[in-house]
């Protein structure tokens, strides 16, 4: 089973929750996700006049896709990636910018907003997230043995029967 890439939560979850409401804030967005470079969504904001939002789960993965994608013609033109896609319509514009090398930050909002303030107001806040994530990055991922392994069938059988 393909997992997440990171596991956010606790404290740094808070944190990222509270840098993403400030840039949902600050910018005018209906929707902001922070998306692993997997497909999974870290976290999400969304405001509260936007309308009932798309499939966060089928748009994370889609983004993933897509700037694997956008990666690999990046390295077909001699770059190392493109930190940056933008996808216009009439109605709505999705904003992906890369979070380091963990994740995705994405923005999606209608032509009231200008994509030049959501720029700005993006990079300042994936500087931010950006240390939370390295920092969870960095930390070691905690081994659960057979003990545990056993513990838990054994609580969920007495649990279920």
């Amino acid at each position: 089973m393909i997992e997440p890439s990171l596991a956010l939560y606790g404290e740094a979850y808070a944190k990222v929750d509270q840098h993403l409401e400030e840039l949902l804030e600050q910018t005018g967005v209906r929707y902001c996700l922070l998306v692993d470079r997997k497909g999974f969504v870290l976290s999400h904001k969304e405001a509260l006049w936007a309308p009932r939002p798309p499939a966060l789960d089928s748009v994370a993965t889609l983004v993933a896709s897509n700037a694997a994608a956008t990666a690999a013609l990046a390295n077909m033109l001699g770059e190392r990636t493109f930190s940056e896609q933008t996808h216009q319509g009439d109605n709505g514009t999705l904003y992906v910018e890369s979070v380091g090398d963990h994740a995705l930050l994405t923005l999606i909002f209608d032509s009231s907003v200008a994509l030049g303030k959501v720029k700005v107001y993006t990079r300042k806040s994936i500087e931010k997230v950006v240390v939370i994530l390295d920092e969870i990055a960095e930390m070691p991922q905690p081994e659960l043995g057979d003990d545990f392994s056993k513990g838990a069938v054994s609580l969920l059988d007495d649990l279920l029967g």
